[in-house]
């Protein structure tokens, strides 16, 4: 039987302490990294998957949007490492919908571009030239952001919120919230 005896310091104890602490910290952050690509920042209830047309189409209709079933346009975009000022712009979009694109700064993400068939248009009537579109950035089968937007000459862009959605909204009181 062997006995090993150490005669240390309570700073030696402390240091070795918050080296291992690091050390599994570090190790946390690398496993968790590895595991998962950058996530939204979408904190709403909104489901964000966009793996297939499917999950494409019930995300844009959680926003009250009817879209064509096959996309008009797929394409692959390179969010760039600098933004200039268009891409500052549509950023801020972004961030009122609750997604930030800084964070997939340099990655290569999806274009998904349907056409919007019930869009809101003057006194009730929707066009019906397909000018309207929604359009799905998505990164590892996740939305990471977009917008709907007209292709008009005199168009328009905003995030997926209906335009008329607060109009929709019921004008009653609610109620406060009962503790379970």
């Amino acid at each position: 039987m062997f006995i090993y005896a150490v005669k240390s310091s309570k700073k030696k104890l402390a240091v070795i302490g918050i080296a291992v602490a690091a050390l599994i910290a570090l190790l946390i952050l690398v496993l968790v990294r590895a595991g998962a690509a950058p996530s939204s920042t979408n904190t709403g209830e909104a489901s964000v998957r966009a793996g297939n047309d499917e999950e494409r189409i019930a995300f844009l209709s959680q926003y009250g949007w009817d879209v064509a079933e096959d996309p008009v346009r797929v394409e692959e975009v390179l969010i760039p490492e600098e933004f200039d000022d268009v891409y500052t712009q549509y950023n801020e979009i972004q961030l009122r919908q609750g997604f930030d694109l800084t964070q997939y700064k340099g990655c290569r993400a999806k274009r998904w571009t349907y056409t919007v068939l019930n869009y809101p248009g003057e006194n009730g009537v929707q066009p019906t030239d397909g000018s309207i579109r929604a359009n799905l950035l998505v990164y590892d089968g996740v939305v990471i952001g977009g917008d709907v937007c007209s292709v008009a000459l005199d168009g328009f862009m905003h995030g997926f919120e209906r335009p008329d959605a607060a109009a929709q909204a019921p004008a009653t009181e609610t109620a406060p919230a009962q503790s379970a």
